[in-house]
């Protein structure tokens, strides 16, 4: 998918946001998270800059490890959901992979199986 194309995504989805069902949801979490993340390296950067030792952050950047596993399951919930709905909406497998940016319809297929997969096994404690 092309910057332009992502950009036009991102500027369409915003103009839901000042829905006030989205304040509280996992999807919400999970931008909070990325934010935090955001933080973390900025904060992280300027310190390497001004020369503080490396070992000051060691806390802080291991709490940030500790995010990437819920986010990950809330990534992969959230796409299951999106291309639910696109199903629901009447999109073939085809167009869906064209806005994933997969090849083929086969392709996208086979990540939402997967995808299901996972996060059903995460939900029986198999993972």
């Amino acid at each position: 998918m092309t910057r332009d194309a992502q950009d036009a995504a991102r500027r369409r989805l915003a103009a839901l946001a000042d829905d006030p069902a989205v304040h509280r949801t996992p999807a919400r979490d999970l931008e909070q998270d990325a934010a935090l993340l955001g933080r973390l390296l900025a904060v992280a950067a300027g310190r390497r800059q001004d020369g503080s030792p490396h070992g000051e952050m060691a806390d802080d950047v291991a709490a940030g490890l500790r995010l990437f596993e819920q986010m990950r399951v809330a990534l992969d919930q959230l796409e299951t959901q999106v291309v639910m709905e696109a199903r629901r909406c009447g999109m073939d497998w085809k167009q869906i992979s064209q806005h994933q940016g997969f090849n083929s319809s086969q392709a996208a297929s086979q990540r939402y199986q997967r995808l299901t997969t996972r996060l059903e096994e995460i939900r029986q404690g198999i993972r």
